[in-house]
This record gives C-alpha cells, sequence and structure tokens, in this order.
C-alpha cells in the first residue's frame, strides 16, 4: 500500500443546518409552515411534521 495523497478519501464532512436565533427560516416545501432550517439551505425543506409523514411513506412503500 502507498501513502501516496492521490489516492486518501477526504472524512465527510457534516453541516450542521440548523438556524441559529435571529435567522430567518425556510418554510416547509410542502406545507409552508416554518421549518428549523435556515432560508441559505439547499434542496427543499420540510418541516418537522412533513418530515416525519415523507419517513412514514418511504419506510411503508414497497
Amino acid at each position: 500500500m502507498s501513502n501516496d495523497p492521490y489516492c486518501e478519501i477526504p472524512a465527510p464532512r457534516l453541516v450542521d443546518w440548523t438556524a441559529s436565533a435571529g435567522e430567518p427560516v425556510a418554510e416547509c416545501t410542502q406545507c409552508r409552515a416554518p421549518t428549523e432550517y435556515p432560508v441559505t439551505v439547499p434542496g427543499a425543506p420540510l418541516c418537522p411534521r412533513c418530515e416525519w409523514l415523507e419517513a412514514q411513506r418511504t419506510a411503508c412503500s414497497g
């Protein structure tokens, strides 16, 4: 095994997307309720209720 840095795999970056106090929060893309994520979060943020419902749907499918 070589010590060549070309083959190194970087560790995954853990990102905390929770909004800070006073920071504007994103709307849920399904029900428009406020989420716990800042408006700058990439993707389609969901509120805790819609996240739970989505997890139920995907866990029971198929």
